[in-house]
């Protein structure tokens, strides 16, 4: 069965860990756009915050609180979603935790919380969506990483969350095809992300946690989540050096090991050491951020994510660019006698 993705504004999206970061950045600029979002997260005083303010601009917003490593939790916002709006077209597994630590070092108790919001969250959202979505139709987008294709040292059991989201979301699909249900399954992929991850993080080391450059903009990953809530796709990668390491591990995987062993140590800690706060791992962190603090790293735009949800745009801004490079050349060019 085809599958057939309703335009924006006349969409209902469910958004999990929408109190900060990338869900926050999602559900506003899904508001913006039309939609109308239930937030959904452990932080009840940022999850009302951020719903007053999509309302006040003139949005469509409610919210739940709810944790996603408990699947009643996650029935509960469907639910709430079918009894007030009469169900939900989009469904968007956001909500993850992060640990900064050697795997030897990292208690068996914080590697196992950090599964069941990251990937036992994933698989809950996933499933219940489907049940509702099999009816008329929809999209399932789950939060992968770079991380998804190439593990990180530092970031040992995060990474195998993410490996183990991407398995999950691929066999789901595969299982939906198979049955021609009418819903679409997207993995995406970003890079490092300006949102307060490190901050949130669980810290084990004696240094304050950081994102290796480059560093993307959170609304990169808010728009590739919307264009895939719209157009059926099967993996977006967003900042192009998410695609870069996933490539290179696919063709060099040791030389990137050893790349790894050499600079991904000290890219990823500050100098000296962390700042006391308090992790998200088990509570709510200090949430009701888009951004989180990044001295000394670029912010950016990813060229390469737009170029590929857009090609046909970069193609004529590229061949308008060159056009007019021609114009300025031929402008400047000596005059002969």
């Amino acid at each position: 069965m085809a599958v057939h993705l309703k335009p924006l504004h006349e969409q209902t999206i469910v958004i999990t860990g929408a109190s900060s970061g990338i869900g926050l950045a999602t559900a506003q600029m899904a508001a913006r756009r039309g939609a109308t979002v239930l937030l959904v997260a452990r932080d009840e005083p940022a999850l009302a915050d951020a719903t007053q303010q999509i309302v006040a601009q003139g949005g469509r917003a409610m919210y739940v609180v709810a944790d996603v490593g408990r699947r009643e939790d996650l029935q509960l916002v469907a639910d709430t979603a079918v009894e007030h709006f009469g169900g939900f077209d989009t469904w968007v597994n956001n909500a993850g935790v992060a640990i900064w630590g050697r795997l030897e070092d990292v208690r068996d108790r914080d590697h196992q919380r950090l599964f069941e919001t990251n990937f036992w969250g994933v698989v809950y959202g996933s499933l219940i969506a489907a049940a509702h979505l099999r009816r008329h139709g929809g999209a399932i987008i789950n939060l992968g990483s770079l991380t998804s294709d190439r593990a990180m040292p530092l970031q040992g059991m995060y990474s195998a969350s993410k490996h183990a989201v991407k398995g999950f979301t691929d066999s789901l699909r595969m299982e939906l095809e198979e049955e021609g249900a009418p819903i679409s399954v997207t993995l995406i992929k970003p890079a490092g992300i300006a949102t307060p991850f490190t901050e949130h993080a669980k810290n084990y080391t004696e240094h304050e946690p950081k994102l290796p450059p480059p560093v993307y903009k959170p609304e990169e990953v808010a728009s590739a989540i919307l264009h895939a809530a719209e157009r059926p796709k099967r993996d977006i990668f967003v900042g192009s050096s998410s695609k870069v390491m996933s490539t290179m591990n696919s063709h060099a995987p040791r030389w990137l090991d050893r790349f790894s062993e050499k600079t991904m140590f000290k890219a990823q800690l500050r100098e000296g050491p962390p700042l006391a706060q308090q992790d998200n791992l088990y509570q709510p962190g200090a949430d009701g951020r888009v951004r989180g603090r990044h001295p000394g790293q670029m912010v950016r735009p990813s060229l390469y994510t737009r170029a590929v949800l857009h090609p046909k745009t970069t193609a004529a801004l590229v061949t308008a660019g060159l056009a007019a490079l021609a114009l300025m050349g031929r402008g400047s060019a000596p005059r002969r006698s």
